[in-house]
């Protein structure tokens, strides 16, 4: 994780870093951050952040998170601050374009990380990804299948597409599925949630996408605890790569659950008044709420110039950029009806590209489309979007 408030510094830090690296822009949120995420092994002080207080960042992680190494990476490089660093606890002190040696930290801060949870202590942590939207029918389970299988990339990488719309979820169907089990089936096992658990409810797709079922029937969603929510996730998280989370339009418990798991958050809109001021209304929850504040991403699908609202014109209405945006097409509705998503179907169309290109911003992995594809209305915005720390949801919520 990197603290550095000026973006571009961020940008050039995040090169020396491992795939999927994050960033956040003050002290307390990293603390925050550290404080839900407890299997983060380094913490990366860039020269935005002033001497004085990167050193005591340094001693209250030497005593409450001693498996945390901070590497400092300043302008200048005075025995004062060598000195300083040390007594602090700092793990090493980097000068400021020096990217090998930044590299080369990390690389020990986890092998010191591994040594002192023991073995089998690192265990694997991956990264829950959450598409949501207030409105229904803006495309959202089509975006999350098809972000599912870009981010599989066939196999390379394991992810699990969770199905949260617990009353009336589509994404077996999309995908022409007929799930033997459910989460409805861990229902009452809150207390008793593992791997070999899950791995009884999961669904395979032919793309080695693994998919874990909404209920079948509308009138199970209440029976589906947060406490439940949260304890599915997690330890998906632990045997997948990445957890995309499609949910209910909805800020029920369960969907709030969710979202308060969330690494990543997509924002699905269409571009039409009623849609942008759910969205607007919705962000402003968030806001209030404190949910992933720096980790929203925007995808306007179906964006056509035609409808006569730019995406200009949306980030001035929502306050927010679009990272992504999708058009319409023919193509996308007739691959879903016939059961093979646009990305498997055809991973050269546009939308497909747009998809791909979401994907890799969301992983920090560069997920390259098959030769030939043109990437088309993707990553509007460059500048890495890092975490921000984030209040356990349901207790601000009493």
């Amino acid at each position: 994780m990197i603290v550095e408030p000026d973006q571009d510094v961020v940008a050039v830090l995040l090169r020396s870093l491992p795939p999927g690296s994050q960033s956040v822009t003050t002290l307390d949120r990293a603390r925050a951050w550290l404080t839900q995420h407890p299997d983060e092994y380094v913490v990366v002080v860039g020269p935005g952040v002033g001497t004085p207080d990167a050193l005591a960042l340094c001693d209250t992680l030497r005593t409450n998170h001693p498996t945390v190494s901070v590497a400092l990476v300043r302008e200048q490089l005075t025995t004062e601050v060598l000195t300083a660093a040390m007594q602090a606890g700092a793990r090493d002190v980097i000068l400021s374009g020096s990217p090998d040696a930044l590299a080369a930290a990390v690389t020990r801060a986890y092998e010191l990380h591994v040594a002192l949870r023991g073995p089998g202590g690192a265990s694997h942590v991956g990264k829950v990804i959450t598409v949501w939207s207030p409105k229904g029918g803006v495309g959202k389970t089509t975006m999350s299948v098809n972000l599912g299988l870009a981010l599989a990339e066939g196999g390379a990488r394991k992810v699990c597409l969770v199905d949260l719309d617990l009353a009336f979820g589509d994404v077996a169907i999309t995908m022409q599925l007929f799930p033997t089990h459910s989460i409805e089936h861990a229902i009452g096992s809150e207390n008793s949630v593992d791997a070999n658990l899950l791995d009884g409810l999961l669904t395979r797709h032919q793309d080695s996408l693994m998919i874990l079922a909404a209920p079948s029937h509308p009138d199970v969603r209440d029976r589906v605890s947060p406490t439940l929510v949260s304890q599915v996730l997690r330890t998906l998280k632990e045997t997948f790569d990445y957890v995309v989370v499609d949910t209910a339009p909805t800020f029920d418990e369960q969907t709030l659950t969710a979202l308060d798991e969330t690494d990543e958050l997509v924002i699905v809109a269409t571009l039409d008044v009623p849609t942008l001021k759910n969205v607007k209304v919705a962000l402003e929850t968030l806001d209030m709420l404190n949910i992933a504040p720096d980790r929203r991403h925007l995808l306007l699908n179906r964006a056509d110039d035609e409808v006569g609202i730019s995406p200009e014109r949306v980030e001035g209405i929502l306050g927010m950029r679009p990272v992504t945006q999708v058009t319409t097409s023919i193509d996308v509705a007739a691959s879903t009806n016939s059961g093979q998503p646009i990305v498997s179907k055809n991973p050269q169309h546009a939308t497909s590209a747009a998809i791909i290109g979401l994907a890799s911003r969301l992983s920090g992995h560069d997920i390259q489309p098959p030769s030939g594809s043109q990437p088309s209305h993707v990553a509007l915005d460059g500048a890495h979007a890092g975490p921000a720390g984030r209040g356990r949801l349901l207790r601000k919520r009493r």
